[in-house]
């Protein structure tokens, strides 16, 4: 056998695809390749095509393949495997992120080590190689491109250039130098490393540097030493290097090609002498480089299938690849002959017997493999029947199906299928309660991931219907006298802290009390809190949303900079068990920062907790949730000890460390009473430098708690952030039946050395527990288990537990709610209230009702309000308002988001995500007395969220109207104007409108039904199932068109007004019913629209009260038909799917309407000239209808 290598005859690849690795089989005369389309291949000497199996169905790049001795493991991006030399797959690994490489585990043979293709939050991810099964992730530096094992340490070569050497045995605890100065990395090649080979102790790699501003090759094949990762000389190459590969005889000889062929074999201990060059006979490029095990054959896979070889051994004999006589190639086994039986009519049937198979079979491959497709299962043959009455036309068969075979001849589903809709109210009344509970939440029990999980601990998702949410069923859901909160606004992962923070009265009182104060903060977390205690409080089971409340949290910049910001809308999958604990210490700051006024008020009495008589009272939120803490460091040297003092609301569950092999098992605490005591009252070493004996010395850190220091609510994080962790609240079998570790009463177990007359002993009563749902891995969502206090308390003899999971509120039994039978329940809050100390707070001092002199003042953030065209008149100290004031509200609302939704393909419509809508105007009208009609309060909502749809045919707002440099109307917060509104609900006002429920839930305000007084349900018989528009009942009962151009709140409200004082008139008449019949039928004549000419009202008894809304200025029809592009602003931003969005002038295609030219910047006013005439109307489609439900 000589050593020079010379050229062999080359194989094709049956399908000429690209090849983009190669190995030869140990074992057998087999050359493995795998390709650019995805699949493996084996080749044979004698040019047999061999087996060929798929390595993907997604059409990935096999990139990499490795031979052993019984299998073939190919990688791609979406996946590793394991398969026989015959193509019968053994395991399939589907990661979640792509892949790029693998390599042998360098310290165990059990194990294979992957690389991710990933720029953001690369990884390494150990699987088993027995059965392909995941390990273990470690997080990576940088996207890996080049997995090498070099004796006990795993070489890799990443993107960034960079090459680092990680050691298994010490975990990857070691840290990366990313920068390659350090001693377990070094830059090999700043453009990213192309190929990269370990011989012993050397690493030879070669990539891209740069030059000329651009990536250039490096001509260098560089050499590192893997003991101390320092660069040895480089290796110069005639071309720019691509693979690199050592001969598997001599670990000093290197073979390096190029992509064009040139092959250099080279010494690396003398590499100026006696290199040898070949040229390979290629049209494309080198691709993969593979040596045979005997280093005879060398093989080189290009772009166009093709596989180059060079060989050197004798001329006058073959020798195999493998270089022995091995395992013979692997063929499917020829199908046995069958037997010969002597068919009878008495011949059992035992006696064809069943085949039988001692190894896998093909057909048992991993489902990852198999692309689903339309071949299978095959398709039903068309009926005799059928195929007789054919008739061909143009080449297409057609015939009438005959009556036998008509029906559900051609279902047959693989498995039951749930169809996807929601509980809505409407299917009820249509449809009946049995076809409606088909949608109710045992539906989902037969394909839910965990079927262990009771069906009300899984999380529900709102369904919208045609109606819009107010169709959904929420009562389905709770049939309680507990209010629970809908989940489909951004940050709503927050319901279950707020349902807890709400049941804990101190705190509910104090954020009561804090929206009757002047707080000054636009974005307050305490307000909204307050705000949403008083409406869950109004609620009574009725469900609520605190979308103010989210909101907010998304305003706070110490929020995003937490990453608190739910986008699971936007299809990112947080982590809620960390979110929820950070936001448990994020509001309880902001809380008691928020709730500073300075001087506070006292809460808790002096003689209950040991406050500082030096330091000024703490903010209530401090004086509920505070807690003071000593923390003593003594150095072991010289025994010098130093105090420190800190305070804190929240505390972290400390769990006992993993002991070491070496060490004995340490105790786990048995109950939760245990695990608290030893969290508050730990003991911590570290090392550090003493500043009394300037030696390094380790410190022991103890921490005390006084009794008279634990607050009246202990706000506690869970931290069970790992296993070992949750194997400790898991209930505990004994024969007595389960031990739950977590118990209604906690006591917590203070330090010697107290006061006297403090008790050592400090009893806690659970009042909510938060917990984290985990479906998947991937899918979680969070609920709330509430003790309700006896003083809210409805059925004395239920459970007092109750669960809140978003909008679905049942009662639960204390073991349900406290115990965790499996891992799918993580605890993460738990809120504790202390036994002798929370009946004995003093609230006495906190203001409790809110300034009702607030409607009688006229403010505006606005620079340029026009206080003269204003058209509202605050109200006098003697206009006050009493319980049972009747006053007439209307609100205009403009689009935050625009819905999105999809038209299935039976032509019906699915609203995936309804339109944001958020208060633009909100207009409050006297509703009694000399000043009937006037209005009160006319405000315009300032907010700092983009706008996309103004809305402004249906809301009257302009582009500038909510904008503090630009509105000349009454600008104001949105929290000024809640507190108005929610005054005018505290004094027990009358609301009298069109349309209020949508309006007060986009308000996110709840009102009593006994304080409303809506039109819609006036004017409304229920055997007609149609709503009547406020449009149209102005027209017909009160002759005065409105809504022309524009909505304009009091002039809505003004109508809706007018409409109730005519049924109060004709009920006093006993004519009511005479004239709502008289309505319905007009309406139907007309199609329940005003006709276009408004002078065609009519006869009805007339209106007495003035015409309405004189000033609206009204448009000249002639001047609207004057012009096929009127610049009216009114009409902006309204189809935002047609207009000219992000430039200064769009178009409006509105239906029923010329194209409008928009000028958002600008406002307008029909010219002098024209005559302010009445428009005329076109009849309003069911599309254009208002943005709230007003028919």
């Amino acid at each position: 056998m000589t050593n020079t290598y010379r050229l062999h005859e080359p194989l094709l690849h049956p399908r000429h695809q690209p090849i983009l690795s190669l190995a030869f089989d140990p074992t057998s005369d087999v050359l493995w390749s795998g390709t650019a389309g995805g699949s493996v291949t084996a080749h044979y000497p004698t040019h047999a095509r061999g087996v060929t199996y798929p390595a993907t169905t997604k059409g990935h790049p096999v990139t990499k393949v490795v031979c052993t001795d019984k299998e073939v493991r190919a990688v791609t991006e979406s996946g590793i495997g394991s398969w026989g030399k015959g193509g019968v797959n053994k395991w399939y690994y589907t990661p979640t992120k792509p892949l790029s490489t693998f390599s042998d585990h360098p310290s165990t043979s059990n194990y294979i080590v992957l690389g991710t293709a990933t720029a953001t939050q690369p990884e390494f991810i150990v699987i088993n190689a027995t059965n392909g099964t995941e390990v273990r992730t470690v997080p990576s530096p940088s996207y890996v491109t080049h997995l090498k094992t070099s004796y006990n340490y795993l070489v890799s070569g990443a993107s960034d250039g960079i090459i680092r050497t990680h050691d298994f045995r010490t975990s990857f605890k070691k840290p990366f130098d990313a920068s390659g100065s350090g001693g377990t990395s070094v830059l090999a090649h700043p453009g990213g490393i192309q190929d990269l080979e370990v011989s012993g102790n050397y690493i030879y790699t070669c990539g891209w540097g740069h030059g000329q501003f651009r990536p250039m090759p490096d001509a260098l094949v560089k050499v590192f030493d893997v003991r101390a990762m320092k660069p040895l000389s480089p290796i110069p190459f005639v071309q720019p290097p691509t693979l690199i590969n050592v001969h598997p005889k001599r670990s000093t000889s290197i073979v390096v090609t190029s992509a064009q062929g040139m092959v250099s074999i080279v010494d690396v201990t003398n590499p100026m002498s006696g290199q040898e060059y070949h040229q390979l006979s290629v049209s494309s490029y080198i691709s993969s480089v593979a040596f045979s095990p005997t280093g005879v054959y060398l093989a080189f896979g290009d772009a166009d299938g093709y596989i180059q070889m060079l060989y050197s051994g004798p001329e006058e004999e073959r020798i195999p690849w493998n270089g022995f006589e091995g395992d013979p190639p692997p063929w499917p086994d020829p199908p046995e002959p069958l037997p010969h039986i002597e068919w009878t009519d008495s011949t059992p049937l035992n006696t064809i017997g069943m085949p039988y198979y001692d190894e896998a079979l093909l057909s048992g491959s991993s489902a990852a493999l198999f692309k689903p497709g339309t071949y299978f299962p095959p398709r039903q043959k068309i009926p005799e029947a059928v195929l007789k009455n054919v008739r061909v036309h143009d080449s297409i068969g057609y015939a009438a199906l005959p009556r036998e075979l008509r029906g559900k001849r051609n279902l047959a589903p693989k498995e039951p299928v749930t169809k996807d809709e929601g509980r809505f109210r409407s299917n009820q009344n249509r449809r009946g309660k049995e076809r409606a509970a088909e949608a109710g939440p045992s539906a989902q029990a037969s394909n839910y991931p965990k079927p262990e999980i009771p069906v009300h601990w899984r999380k529900t998702d709102i369904k919208y219907s045609k109606f819009g949410i107010e169709d959904f069923d929420f009562g389905y859901y709770n049939k309680t006298e507990y209010s629970g909160l809908e989940s489909h606004i951004m940050n709503s992962y927050t319901n279950s802290m707020v349902q807890s923070l709400f049941y804990i009265s101190p705190l509910r009182a104090h954020a009561k009390s804090h929206i009757t104060t002047p707080c000054e903060i636009e974005y307050c977390l305490l307000c909204e809190l307050g705000f949403l205690s008083r409406m869950l409080e109004d609620a009574k089971g009725t469900n609520c949303q605190a979308s103010n409340f989210c909101k907010v949290i998304g305003k706070k910049p110490q929020a995003m900079a937490l990453s608190l910001i739910d986008y699971t809308l936007d299809g990112v999958n947080p982590d809620y068990l960390t979110m929820i604990q950070q936001f448990n210490r994020f509001i309880m700051e902001e809380m008691a920062s928020e709730g500073n006024t300075n001087p506070n008020p006292v809460i808790v009495p002096p003689s209950l907790k040991a406050w500082d008589q030096g330091s000024p009272t703490p903010p209530p939120v401090t004086q509920i949730f505070g807690m003071s803490s000593k923390t003593v460091a003594t150095c072991g040297q010289c025994r010098a000890a130093t105090e420190r003092s800190y305070s804190s609301h929240v505390v972290d569950l400390n769990y006992p460390r993993k002991q070491l092999p070496h060490e004995p098992p340490a105790p786990l605490p048995h109950s939760i009473s245990q695990l608290l005591t030893t969290s508050l009252q730990r003991e911590t070493s570290y090392r550090s430098t003493c500043q009394t004996c300037r030696q390094q010395a380790t410190f022991i850190s103890s921490r005390a708690i006084p009794s008279g220091s634990l607050p009246p609510v202990l706000s506690v994080n869970a931290a069970a952030f790992t296993d070992d962790a949750l194997k400790i609240w898991r209930d505990r079998k004994t024969p007595l039946g389960p031990q739950r570790f977590l118990t209604p009463e906690i006591t917590v177990n203070a330090p010697d050395g107290l006061e006297d007359g403090q008790a050592n002993e400090v009893k806690y009563k659970l009042r909510a527990v938060v917990f984290q749902v985990r479906v998947t891995p991937k899918e979680s969502h969070l609920v709330a288990a509430v003790c309700i206090p006896d003083s809210e308390r409805v059925s004395p003899k239920s459970s007092p537990w109750y669960l809140f999971n978003d909008f679905v509120v049942q009662n639960v039994s204390e073991d349900e709610a406290l115990g965790f039978p499996s891992d799918w329940k993580v605890p993460c809050m738990l809120f504790l209230e202390r036994k002798d100390t929370v009946n004995q707070l003093d609230f006495t001092g906190l203001p409790s009702k809110l300034d009702p002199t607030i409607l009688c003042r006229q403010h505006s953030i606005a620079r340029n309000t026009d206080w003269s065209a204003q058209k509202h008149k605050v109200l006098e100290a003697s206009e006050l308002l009493t319980p049972g004031t009747v006053v007439a509200i209307d609100a205009e609302f403009v689009a935050l988001q625009q819905e999105e939704s999809e038209y299935r393909s039976d032509g019906t419509k699915k609203i995936i995500r309804p339109s944001l809508m958020t208060l633009a105007r909100v207009s409050v009208l006297r509703g009694q007395g000399t000043s009937s009609g006037t209005p009160f309060m006319d405000d315009y909502i300032h907010t700092t969220d983009t706008i996309v749809n103004y809305l402004t045919e249906f809301s009257g707002i302009r582009f500038g109207d909510l904008d503090p440099t630009m509105s000349r109307h009454t600008l104001l917060p949105l929290k000024t104007v809640y507190k108005k509104l929610r005054l005018l609900v505290d004094l027990g006002c009358i609301f009298v409108g069109h349309g209020l429920p949508k309006d007060f839930r986009t308000i996110n305000l709840f009102v009593p039904p006994e304080q409303v007084l809506d039109t819609v349900d006036l004017y409304f018989i229920k055997e007609r199932q149609r709503r009547l528009s406020l449009r149209f009942l102005s027209w017909y009962v009160l002759k005065e068109p409105i809504q022309g151009i524009t909505h304009d709140s009091i002039e809505d409200a003004r109508a809706a007004l007018l409409l109730y004082q005519k049924y109060q008139e004709h009920e006093a008449e006993g004519t009511f019913d005479e004239l709502l019949e008289e309505i319905y039928r007009e309406g139907k004549k007309t199609n329940f629209k005003p006709p276009a000419d408004p002078s065609s009202s009519p006869e009805v008894v007339p209106a007495s009260p003035p015409p309405m809304s004189p000033q609206i200025p009204r448009v000249s029809s002639g001047f609207m038909q004057q012009f096929s592009l009127s610049p009216i602003p009114q009409m902006g931003f309204m189809q935002q799917q047609f207009s000219g969005r992000g430039s200064p002038m769009g178009f409006d295609f509105s239906m029923s309407r010329q194209p409008q030219m928009q000028f958002p910047n600008q406002s307008w006013t029909p010219p002098p000239s024209q005559p302010q005439q009445q428009p005329q109307q076109q009849p309003q489609s069911p599309q254009r209808s208002r943005n709230r439900h007003r028919r």
